[in-house]
């Protein structure tokens, strides 16, 4: 018998063969951001510079919660995971001086496991970080917590190819506060290409997040000191090394804030405590939602874009945003 289920295990699809689930085309209807600050012409916040945005509206219900977005061609198509276990796939349409103005080709389809079933548990499902490389998606999931790789097929995308060692014990990663970053070090810094992951408030004793570098010979834990109350949604590295980590703030007497930190990348190792300075910080006076995912991308001209979205939760009270600034190098 056990020979027999040897052979038939044998000629089976490998998991990452399986069958991936139906793509969804999905109308959305986009409202151009001319202004970042509510009544106000001004562009210069802190050390970015605004260049423009816009709200999308969904046409199907199935449209939301986005969480994390990476650029496959610079400033254009997009990939993304949404906290209710989708992919969402798209490029961003722009007017004549290279404002966004909206998307087209948006797509969504729900991610599937290893046998290439739909998977309907939510706690299973809850993707918030992402990075790109090589054909390759890397996914940070918070609630069931893993860190899983994905070849990417915007066509059909199929079953994990295979999970991470994270490194963090799991017994620190707090529910529905667990992993929300996962970012790619340059292949000629500190970390040689080493991803790192960083948690959104999973905290030690003394309040600082933790964080790891998964591969290299930093690999290791590391801390994140946790300030003002801002917990981590995203982060990217910048060309130069450092680490931009996009912060959020929620309370019911304030509302909801964010803020981009800067963290100096020689300063990310092995048992390091790391920090930086704050380049931007806005509330509800400006044209914030809950901002959850930023990539970094260098523009035809030169110039360093940050792009922001936030996630909508699918709430009626929420809505989905998009923005981009110039970051001064």
């Amino acid at each position: 018998m056990r020979l027999l289920v040897a052979a038939v295990l044998a000629v089976l699809p490998a998991p990452s063969l399986a069958q991936g689930s139906a793509r969804q085309s999905i109308e959305v209807r986009a409202t151009p951001i001319t202004h970042f600050r509510m009544g106000s012409s001004e562009t210069r916040f802190g050390e970015l510079e605004f260049v423009g945005g816009f709200e999308m509206r969904r046409g199907e219900r199935v449209f939301g919660q986005l969480s994390a977005l990476r650029f496959l061609t610079p400033g254009s198509d997009f990939i993304g995971v949404a906290d209710h276990g989708y992919w969402f796939f798209g490029a961003i349409e722009r007017d004549e001086e290279y404002r966004p103005v909206g998307v087209r080709d948006f797509t969504m389809q729900a991610m599937v496991d290893g046998r290439g079933n739909v998977i309907e548990d939510k706690t299973a499902k809850d993707a918030e970080g992402l990075d790109v490389h090589e054909g390759v998606a890397t996914v940070a999931f918070e609630r069931i917590a893993r860190v899983s790789e994905y070849a990417i097929d915007p066509a059909r995308m199929r079953g994990p190819l295979r999970d991470l060692d994270f490194i963090v014990p799991r017994r620190e990663l707090r529910h529905n506060q667990g992993f929300e970053t996962v970012a790619r070090a340059p292949a000629q810094g500190v970390q040689e290409g080493a991803r790192i992951v960083v948690a959104e408030r999973s905290v030690d004793p003394a309040g600082n997040i933790f964080a790891a570098i998964l591969e290299g010979p930093e690999r290791g834990l590391f801390k994140v000191v946790r300030s003002d109350d801002f917990d981590v949604t995203d982060g990217v590295f910048l060309p130069d090394g450092d680490l931009l980590l996009l912060e959020r703030r929620f309370s019911l007497a304030q509302g909801v804030a964010m803020r981009l930190r800067r963290i100096p990348g020689d300063t990310i190792r092995s048992d390091a405590l790391v920090d930086g300075p704050v380049l931007m910080e806005a509330d509800l006076a400006y044209r914030i939602d809950n901002m959850e995912g930023l990539d970094v991308w260098e523009r035809a001209d030169g110039a360093l874009i940050v792009s922001l979205i936030s996630d909508d939760n699918q709430s009626f009270l929420q809505r989905t945003i998009y923005l981009e600034f110039v970051l001064s190098r």
